[in-house]
């Protein structure tokens, strides 16, 4: 969708496709991700400031790698399912209607599917520049470049 086309006023957000990238990490960490479905919701209606995503993890999904952001600041509502928050500080079920937020520079976090259902949980982000991101459980460091996501190992080469 073109900056200057028309925006939707509502929409459903289950009728949106999911996004075809299953994600932005290089190998061997995408494949982790596949088990992870995300409709791009806020970028249709035109926000910049902020990132809404309407997420489904298939059983055995994982949202992300265990990670913080410096920057950016997240918030996760869990509409189905029951996943597993997994942070630094240890893990937490959470069940429909429950909701966790990660200042930036806070405890690592991530959602991991453990039942046999799926899960569908709605995430914000904000979109502030100059954000990186560390992943204390992989051999990984993500920095925002102009054009999206660059990651390298922690000894700093890149993948």
């Amino acid at each position: 969708m073109a900056d200057n086309d028309p925006k939707p006023i509502a929409l459903m957000a289950r009728d949106i496709p999911p996004r075809t990238k299953p994600s932005n990490y290089p190998e061997p960490f995408r494949t982790r991700m596949l088990g992870r479905k995300k409709r791009i919701v806020g970028d249709l209606f035109g926000l910049k400031s902020f990132g809404v995503n309407l997420t489904t993890l298939d059983p055995g999904g994982e949202s992300a790698l265990l990670h913080r952001h410096t920057v950016q600041d997240e918030f996760i509502l869990i509409l189905e399912g029951h996943p597993t928050l997994v942070t630094d500080a240890g893990d937490t079920p959470m069940a429909p209607g429950m909701c966790a937020g990660f200042p930036a520079a806070g405890v690592a976090h991530q959602l991991v599917n453990r039942t046999d259902q799926p899960v569908l949980y709605l995430e914000v982000g904000d979109r502030q520049p100059g954000d990186a991101a560390t992943y204390p459980a992989d051999d990984l460091t993500g920095e925002m470049g102009p054009d999206g996501w660059i990651f390298a190992h922690k000894d700093g080469s890149l993948y």
